[in-house]
Formats: structure tokens, C-alpha cells, sequence
């Protein structure tokens, strides 16, 4: 880990703040010391208080009490106008892009290089993103409109519009989440020049390889309040979780074996144009497939496709021997096929209404009678199946908007459950979670297992897909590039077909 000596007086620092949500106290007295030339992590359960102190330096919340200092001197962060023009810079863990626009329209959107009589100089603009791009090692064409990105590319593009700000404090929510290893290793080869130059960064993640790679400093955050703070290299990963979670946790990957049953889905030549070709495979009862691959490989695609969401140009979809229509996903949610997206903010909620209405949208029809739907009802369904997932939220009136990314991935869960699926499709069910709810959901997919659920799942982290799956299908370029055991199945493997080398080797 590579190391720059940090200033002594903090660029940052947030003193002893407050802030309250109605009866829920979100910060209690936290507080943080972001140094010039430092990458400093901040860890936490979901609903630690992370996004909160976020959103305060970056000026989108007012403290009810504490101080923020820049330099030493008190400061105000009246709106995020004020966080920027002081020099702080926020990358959010769920992207934020105006669809309809270009992607160099939205990385310098308010701020647009100007020509001959204060005309937008378009080309100028397209330059410097191709450049931020180059500098970031990524493949994506400025004047491409922001709408059907892949959370990845959203990721990326919001990644470059951060550091195209030259800004003194460069703030990063979960930047990698949606990453792949390379991806992940250029981001942090432009983080360490940036800390080579003096940018104070505050990265907050729940990949603790990550942390110890990038940061000389970690601050842990529980229940709204700071826990500790202590060079990377003074503290163990198991001592970090401990004080997170303020107990021990239960083995990461809590999978037991099962017998499969019988076929649920049947799957072949699946093929759309431009996305993926040609791709065949099975899912038995009581078992976990995981669809692998870098990203942009396809796999998104695929179970998109099989749920319906797109229509496919070819091939076959059955779910226990019956075909499904393509492009039709109330076929497929009567066949008993759930599917819990990427991306669950723009595709798995409704965010301005309730955690009860969320979780209860996929089965509001089976709960009304005679056409009638009771809020008791709903309110009585809502409540048992967050408990189930040990979901967190003030009151279940509360808009879903309000929980923590955890909590709202639990809430999508909990839609999804109460239907009773015979097929789960989970397409990176722990992306952007903390690794104590990572545990919750692991053991939840490995009971769903147990009981005789098929489960499909997509996700980019091997350690998730070796630790859970019973088979590996590895995809490169849209294609099925092969199939791994579990017992086979090790990271050099998935990634050699993921990246060609086993084809190249074989020929």
C-alpha cells in the first residue's frame, strides 16, 4: 500500500454533529478528518450514518448541531453550489444522470465551455470528456445520450465528472460496486495521483481488500455515531466488523449443499440482438446458478430477457416445462419467476411511496378482497416480511426513499418473496451493502435453496459467486464462454473465460 504523508491541520473535518430525521437521530456527536494527500475510509453498517455525513459535506443537509471546518475555519455548507465552490466533490453510490442527455452533457452540466457569444462549444465539451474518459482507461463515446448506460457506465460517468471538478476533497459512496477488477485497478491509479497532488479522498466501501489497498486511515460509524479511527494498517479486518456490527458474524458464506430437484428453467438459444447470442442453459430446483463475466459481458441482458423485460429475437424460455411469451413479465410472475434488478432505485421501487406499498406491489391482487385492498392488510404483510429480512426504517408510513441502500434492498427482497417464487432471479443482490446485511442475504438465498427454490443469480464479485454458487456460467461478449462446477470454479478459472484466455489456450 502505497503511502503520502498526510498534513497535519485537516483540510475537513466534521465536529461532533447531529442530525435528526423526525424521531430517528441519524448522527449522534459523529465526527471525521479528512487530510490533504489521504485516502481515509469510512465503514458501516447500512444506516450507520455513512450517507448522511455525505450529504452534509456536500452541502444537501444542514446539521441541527456541530461544526464543519475547512482549513481550520468554520464554514457553512449552504447547498451543494457551496460544498463545490469550497473544493468538495461527491460521488454517490446510486448514479444520478439525466437520461436525455449526452454523457459529456452530464459530466459538465452548469458548467459548459463556452464559445464566440456564450454559445456552448459542443466540441470543446466532447474533448475534454473524451480525455477524462482516456484518463480513466474507459471506452465510452461523449456524445452518447446517458439513457441505457449500464449502472457501470453511470458509475463511470459520474466517477469522471467528480474528478473533472479538480476538487480539494473528492468524496466516493461505493464507486466500485459495479466495477470490474481492471476497472477498479485504473480508478485507483487516478485516486493515488490525485493524493499525489494533495486531494483529501474519502472513500466509504464495503470491500475491505479495497481498503486496505487505497487508504492510510480508517473510521468506523455505528448507529450514527463514530466508533473509532485508526491507520489501515493497525487494525484487523475481523476487529472492523466487529465494531461495526457490535457482534460477531456468522460465516460469509453460509451455503449448504442440496440435491437438485427437478428443471425449472430452460433456457436456449436465447439471443438479442446486440446484447447477447445464442446463450442455453438450466436452473434445477434447490439450486444456485451464477451467471459471471465482466462487465458489459451480457448478463444483465440475459435475465432481462428471461424475465421478459426485453423481448428476445430467438430461442426458447421455459419455467417447468411451460414456454413463456417473450417480452412479457406478468407471464412470467404467473409462472412463479421473481426478479430482483441491478438497479434497484430506477427498477426494483417506487421511491416516494411507503415501505408498505413497496413491499407489498407485486402482491397487492392476491392480498385485496372483492376487489378491495385494506390498508390493515397491507400494513400486516409489510411488517412481517421486513421483519423476516431484519429490514430498518422509522415507521412503514416512511417513503422508501428514506432507508439506507441496504434496507431498500431488503424491501425489494421482501416484494419478491411474499410471492412465493419457484424461480429467483437476484441480479447483484449485495451491491452497495454493508457485510453484515451481505450475510443476511447469503443466508436467505441459501434457505431459499434448501427449500427447493431455483435460484439465478447475477453478480461481480467472485468471492459472492465462488462462496454461493453451485454451478459458474461464465459470459464473454454476450456468449456462453463456459460452464464451471463449484468444485472447479476458482477465481483464475471464471476469469480466464471471462476473458478469452482459456479459448486462446485451447486453441
Amino acid at each position: 500500500m502505497a503511502t503520502v504523508e498526510a498534513s497535519v491541520r485537516p483540510v475537513v473535518a466534521l465536529r461532533e454533529v447531529e442530525k435528526a430525521f423526525g424521531a430517528v437521530r441519524a448522527l449522534r456527536g459523529a465526527g471525521l478528518e479528512l487530510h490533504a494527500g489521504e485516502a481515509h475510509a469510512l465503514v458501516g453498517e447500512n444506516g450507520a450514518g455513512k450517507s448522511t455525513l455525505i450529504k452534509i459535506l456536500a452541502g444537501l443537509y444542514r446539521p441541527d448541531a456541530g461544526l464543519i471546518e475547512m482549513d481550520g475555519e468554520p464554514i457553512v455548507l449552504h447547498d451543494p453550489a457551496a460544498a463545490i465552490s469550497a473544493g468538495i466533490a461527491v460521488i454517490y453510490q446510486e448514479p444520478a444522470l439525466f437520461g436525455d442527455l449526452t454523457v459529456a452533457e452530464n459530466l459538465y452540466i452548469g458548467r459548459q465551455p463556452r464559445g464566440r457569444f456564450g454559445r456552448i462549444d459542443r466540441a470543446a465539451m466532447d474533448r475534454r470528456a473524451a480525455a477524462l474518459f482516456e484518463r480513466l482507461g474507459v471506452p465510452l463515446e461523449p456524445d452518447r445520450p446517458a439513457k441505457g448506460l449500464s449502472i457501470a457506465d453511470q458509475q463511470l460517468v459520474e466517477i469522471a465528472k467528480a474528478i473533472s471538478l479538480d476538487a480539494r476533497v473528492l468524496v466516493m459512496d461505493e464507486p466500485t460496486a459495479a466495477l470490474t477488477a481492471r476497472e477498479v485497478a485504473r480508478l485507483f491509479d487516478v485516486v493515488n495521483a490525485l493524493r499525489a497532488k494533495g486531494t483529501a479522498i474519502l472513500f466509504i466501501s464495503h470491500r475491505f481488500d479495497e481498503v486496505e489497498a487505497l487508504c492510510q486511515r480508517v473510521t468506523v460509524m455505528r448507529d450514527g455515531a463514530h466508533v473509532s479511527t485508526d491507520p489501515v494498517e493497525d487494525v484487523t479486518v475481523d476487529e472492523l466488523i466487529r465494531r461495526m456490527v457490535g457482534r460477531e458474524l456468522d460465516a460469509m458464506f453460509p451455503r449448504t449443499a442440496t440435491e437438485p430437484g427437478q428443471v425449472v428453467l430452460e433456457v436456449e438459444g436465447l439471443s438479442r440482438e446486440g446484447r447477447c447470442r445464442d446463450v442455453s442453459f438450466t436452473v434445477r430446483a434447490g439450486e444456485i446458478v451464477a451467471l459471471a463475466g465482466l462487465v458489459g459481458a451480457g448478463r444483465s441482458e440475459v435475465v432481462q430477457a428471461v424475465f421478459g423485460i426485453e423481448a428476445r429475437d430467438a430461442g426458447r424460455v421455459r419455467v417447468l416445462g411451460r414456454d413463456l411469451p417473450s417480452g412479457n413479465p406478468r407471464a412470467a410472475i404467473r409462472a412463479g419467476v421473481a426478479l430482483v434488478p441491478e438497479d434497484r432505485r430506477q427498477q426494483g421501487l417506487l421511491l416516494d411511496l411507503s415501505v408498505t406499498r413497496n413491499a407489498t406491489l407485486a402482491r397487492r391482487n392476491r392480498l385485496a378482497r372483492f376487489g378491495f385492498l385494506t390498508g390493515g392488510t397491507e400494513r400486516r404483510e409489510a411488517a412481517a416480511w421486513t421483519a423476516k429480512l431484519r429490514a430498518k426504517y422509522g415507521r412503514l408510513t416512511d417513503p422508501v426513499a428514506t432507508l439506507s441502500g441496504g434496507n431498500q434492498q431488503k424491501v425489494v427482497l421482501a416484494k419478491w418473496l411474499a410471492t412465493g417464487p419457484k424461480l429467483l432471479i437476484v441480479d447483484e443482490p449485495t451491491r452497495g451493502i454493508d457485510v453484515a446485511t451481505k450475510v443476511e442475504v447469503h443466508r436467505l438465498l441459501s434457505g431459499l435453496a434448501a427449500d427447493g427454490v431455483a435460484v439465478l443469480m447475477v453478480s461481480s464479485e467472485l468471492l459472492e459467486v465462488l462462496g454461493m454458487a453451485d454451478r459458474v456460467l461464465v459470459m464473454r461478449e454476450g456468449r456462453l464462454a463456459g460452464e464451471l462446477a463449484r468444485a472447479d470454479a476458482t477465481e483464475e478459472a471464471v476469469m480466464r473465460l471471462a476473458t478469452g484466455q482459456a479459448a486462446e489456450a485451447a486453441a
